[in-house]
């Protein structure tokens, strides 16, 4: 099949793209001036239309992810070629190739110094009345720290939903969904369970509720709970066993602010980059312009340095 004769040169360059080429960018836009969407799908509309006219009728599915809350863009996999293409659409502010983020985990209760009946949870209500959305590796829905005992109904103000292959939430877990088009998670679609375990450790720990007579094979026998064990929780499942790619991310925080959560916990993380050149950071500023608290782990060690080419309009 030959190329259209009027086609433009980047057309036809990429008419051939071998599909090994291709690569998952993150792309920033800036809205157009005095435009408005009516839509979510009206602004995914827009976003394709970015696209070069090859890519968009590409036999491979090429748009990922349409974003609108955590950043104003959209992922999409594109060669080299084609990037440069929608670079040089008008109101193009920069693009992040996607990079694959490791799972972190901490020690924040003892660092907190919580106990039963002094300290921090004396004061204070146990996080009764919040939503905090956690974006990791799944969750293990029957595990006893989400049953919802003692817990009341999710606020009025809760727009999220359940999607977990047919099996309905409690009022302990009032949310969950499933981000891995990219490539980045290794379970079948609709399916959020936990294969990995970190997800329900890092959720149990953040908003586990009281479990009793809980103990690891028999030693140590006691209560255990979560930091907020009032909390309601929200799991969004973008990580692997092998690590989160960071367009998953992305599109679990822009559905996390978008349901209304309250915090955002984040137990992955890469490298230090400037903030600029860090979509998650992005993400994460725009989360706390619309009043939610982000907690997301950080590292140093050289082994988890990550350098994700990054390309801002202009450069």
């Amino acid at each position: 099949m030959t190329a259209s004769p009027d086609a433009s040169p980047i057309d036809r360059e990429i008419k051939y793209a071998d599909a090994s080429k291709l690569r998952t960018y993150i792309i920033r836009m800036r809205l157009p001036e005095n435009a408005t969407f009516a839509s979510i799908q009206a602004l995914e509309n827009w976003y394709r239309s970015l696209l070069p006219p090859i890519a968009a009728n590409s036999s491979v599915a090429r748009f990922v992810y349409a974003y609108s809350d955590a950043i104003t863009g959209f992922a999409a996999r594109l060669t080299e070629e084609e990037l440069g293409y929608i670079e040089q659409k008008e109101g193009f502010l920069g693009s992040y190739q996607d990079v694959k983020l490791p799972l972190l985990t901490t020690h924040t209760p003892e660092l907190l110094g919580l106990q039963p009946g002094q300290g921090l949870w004396s004061n204070s209500n146990m996080g009764k009345g919040v939503i905090i959305g956690v974006l990791d590796t799944g969750l293990a829905i029957g595990h006893p720290s989400f049953g919802d005992d003692g817990m009341e109904p999710p606020p009025s103000r809760w727009k999220g939903n359940c999607r977990h292959n047919g099996i309905g939430c409690n009022n302990k877990v009032i949310g969950v969904r499933i981000f891995t088009s990219s490539g980045g998670g290794s379970a079948p679609e609709g399916a959020a369970d936990d294969e990995v375990g970190h997800g329900t450790h890092t959720s149990s720990t953040a908003v586990g509720n009281f479990v009793e007579n809980a103990n690891v094979l028999g030693s140590g026998n006691g209560t255990a709970a979560g930091v907020a064990p009032r909390a309601h929780l929200s799991i969004y499942k973008v990580c692997s066993s092998d690590g989160c790619i960071t367009s998953d991310v992305l599109a679990g925080m822009d559905a996390a602010i978008k349901d209304g959560v309250d915090v955002l916990s984040l137990s992955l993380g890469g490298g230090s980059r400037a903030l600029y050149a860090d979509v998650i950071a992005i993400g994460a500023f725009s989360a706390i312009e619309k009043g939610i608290f982000v907690s997301c782990a950080g590292v140093t060690p050289a082994r988890h340095l990550q350098r994700s080419p990054m390309r801002l309009h202009g450069s």
